[in-house]
């Protein structure tokens, strides 16, 4: 086994879209080359009663959106693919970043119809400050449209990115004839079905159909000013994050779909080398190295488990092997490894850097850390923590299941969706969320998986800034517009009410530090 041959496998990329793109839906087509499913579902399968496999949780198939983040593994050509299908709901967008810190490309969809929407550009801008290399996949060209050419132009503009349209769509909607390629110099005819005819350029001007058709004859005269004056493709520039490669299709239809990923395939990077405590680690780097980057509970309601999702950073994996938990240097054997399509898993007895695998988490591990083998020691760069926007208190209905409501919010909050505060003196418990979805999520779990009613009591939306912990400070200084509470790790911050609320404390109490997360978020960029 020659390890440098073993990561140059691997392609492991996220879909990101904004919601209703179709993203769920081109991860089941992707699925369904690999051969690990007979039939796509779609998210919004409850008139047909087929549900998108990359969904597992059951809120998920009721209400047609995807919360959670999902692994995909399986191989295509030669090649060992890993699929992070991320929740395209911006009140999961905490999720979806650190997600990103673990792939090696992206595939952007777009919608056709809307063009750019905004969980489109927050998430890009995040791939642009990590400098992932971006693919696009403009979808449902087979409902009208924005142009072609507005399309492009508003990638440049809004995104602040190089396009190289990789296809040309002829027409769309009902006029769809399908797409030119430009690198086979082909046209890919849309026949309606799954069935995709293809002609070759020097037959294409023998078709007096064609020839005649107006929709194709505008389309090419597009494309040849697109051929003479647009952007040259640069894959050097792609794999910087300075041009990303678009094109056009059908993940419903499907159309297109397995054009788009032969040739991304071909052009996404392998794993490379990532930045720790003590340098850059190369992927085949003999000592295994990995990071967390979720923590999912109750995946088996069945069996009330944990699965910590390991990035595989360098060396090779193999069940049952003794690692080292970096913070606390601690040594485990993980001897229950698995790999995913969605909710199906499977062991794995051996994972290579690129791979991501779920390992049993008997409440130990937190988001970020860090297992390593070898004598050096080292953590890989800290994954982004965002403060929350809205805040609840959060209680049991029935004061009897105590005990059931304190594991439930101990377990949902180490998933990093959720983060809970302590208030200062009453102890009340109190939830942070970036989007009032998670509430609803956060609620329909505790009920379904640890079987206990909650209410919430809504504080509002606070701006949240930490207290230096080696400073001390008078508690009498706060108050209910000002609130006193401790996070997980027993640092304490302040929840201001507003703006004004924040500025008066300020300049009350000059000396007292307080830090804004998101500021140093940016700053640990």
């Amino acid at each position: 086994m020659n390890l440098y041959e073993e990561v140059n496998k691997r392609k492991t990329f996220a879909i990101i879209s904004h919601p209703d793109a179709g993203k769920t839906t081109l991860t089941e087509k992707l699925l369904l080359y690999g051969n690990l499913i007979r039939s796509a579902g779609t998210v919004k399968g409850k008139k047909s009663g087929k549900f998108a496999t990359s969904d597992w949780m059951e809120i998920e198939k009721q209400r047609g959106i995807s919360v959670t983040s999902s692994v995909m593994n399986f191989p295509y050509r030669g090649y060992h693919i890993n699929i992070l299908d991320t929740p395209g709901h911006e009140d999961f967008s905490e999720d979806t970043y650190r997600t990103l810190t673990a792939v090696d490309s992206v595939v952007m969809i777009i919608d056709s119809t809307k063009g750019i929407e905004a969980q489109t550009i927050k998430l890009f801008k995040v791939c642009r400050m990590r400098g992932i290399p971006i693919f696009t996949f403009i979808n449902k060209l087979d409902r009208e449209g924005k142009e072609t050419l507005e399309l492009l132009e508003e990638i440049e503009e809004v995104l602040d990115i190089e396009t190289c349209p990789m296809n040309w769509p002829i027409g769309m909607g009902k006029r769809f004839l399908g797409v030119f390629d430009r690198n086979k110099q082909e046209l890919v005819k849309f026949n309606g079905n799954e069935e995709e005819t293809y002609i070759p350029k020097e037959e294409l001007e023998l078709d007096e159909t064609l020839m005649s058709n107006s929709t194709y004859l505008e389309a090419m005269d597009e494309f040849a000013l697109v051929e003479e004056a647009g952007n040259r493709f640069s894959l050097e520039d792609v794999l910087q994050g300075k041009q990303t490669p678009v094109f056009f299709g059908s993940a419903l239809a499907p159309f297109g779909v397995q054009t788009f990923f032969d040739n991304f395939i071909a052009m996404a990077p392998a794993p490379g080398g990532r930045k720790t405590t003590e340098g850059v680690i190369s992927p085949d780097n003999p000592d295994f190295s990995g990071f967390i980057f979720k923590i999912q509970a109750n995946m088996n309601p069945a069996h009330r488990d944990r699965v910590a999702f390991l990035r595989v950073c360098s060396g090779k994996f193999e069940r049952g092997m003794d690692v080292k938990l970096a913070r606390t240097n601690k040594q485990i054997k993980l001897s229950q490894s698995q790999q995913f399509v969605a909710s199906s898993r499977g062991t794995v007895e051996e994972a290579f850097a690129g791979d991501i695998i779920g390992i049993y988490d008997p409440n130990i591990y937190r988001i970020g850390d860090t297992l390593i083998t070898g004598k050096d020691k080292f953590e890989y760069n800290e994954l982004p923590q965002f403060p929350p926007e809205l805040f609840k208190k959060v209680t049991a209905k029935n004061v009897m299941k105590s005990k059931q409501f304190k594991k439930g919010i101990e377990q949902l909050v180490q998933e990093g969706a959720i983060q809970l505060f302590r208030q200062h003196r009453t102890e009340s418990y109190i939830l942070g969320a970036v989007g009032e979805l998670q509430y609803e999520v956060f609620q329909y779990r505790m009920q379904n998986e640890y079987h206990v009613d909650v209410m919430f009591e809504t504080i509002g939306e606070r701006i949240p800034r930490w207290l230096n912990p080696e400073q001390k400070v008078d508690p009498s200084l706060f108050d209910e517009r000002n609130m006193l509470v401790t996070d997980r790790e027993e640092q304490p911050l302040v929840l201001f009410k507003n703006d004004f609320s924040l500025n008066w404390f300020k300049d009350k109490n000059p000396t007292i530090e307080l830090i804004d997360l998101f500021e140093v978020n940016q700053y640990n960029q």
